[in-house]
């Protein structure tokens, strides 16, 4: 018999808010404030939180941490969590430390990202915090870089992002 054909299958659902409702709100608030009611719930989290497992935890001006548990759904061939999941935790606690410091109707978006992994990360793991902070925030770009750590402050991948920022148009 094949590897895996006799082994428990599992399932993972995943579900999440109308995004365009978020983004709408979001518009309409500068990008601290939007965080934050992320952070305590008075708007929902993007649906990204959802499908890779990660929360807001803080936001300050110009730095941002989130938690990130392992799970398995995020492993690779090899039996570790894929390096675009870390990737993705480290994106958007960047991007979202950039977007602590705009004013409404500012937005931004990931120019590069680069990524150093620097340790397996399993579920094992346990518990993880990502953070991110401006390094420079000027009219139309931006750089953050971006930190993912366990429990005791080791840490597991480290990455730095240059953001284009730029206004949202107005809805007609």
């Amino acid at each position: 018999m094949p590897p895996g054909k006799d082994t428990e299958v599992r399932d993972r659902i995943v579900r999440w808010d109308d995004p365009r409702v978020l983004a709408e709100s979001g518009r309409a608030m500068d990008g601290r404030s939007f965080l934050e009611a992320m952070r305590v719930g008075e708007l929902p989290h993007p649906p990204i939180c959802h499908l890779v497992g990660f929360v807001f935890e803080a936001v300050g001006e110009g730095h941002v941490a989130m938690g990130f548990t392992p799970h398995e759904s995020q492993y690779n061939p090899i039996g570790t969590v894929h390096g675009g999941a870390i990737s993705t935790v480290l994106d958007s606690v960047m991007g979202c430390a950039v977007h602590s410091l705009l004013t409404s109707r500012r937005g931004y978006t990931t120019l590069e990202l680069k990524v150093n992994l620097l340790r397996a990360v399993r579920v094992e793991t346990g518990p993880m915090k990502a953070t991110g902070r401006v390094l420079h925030l000027g009219h139309q770009t931006a750089m953050a870089d971006g930190s993912l750590l366990d429990t005791t402050g080791k840490l597991y991948a480290q990455a730095t992002s240059t953001c284009l920022v730029f206004d949202v148009p107005h809805k007609s």
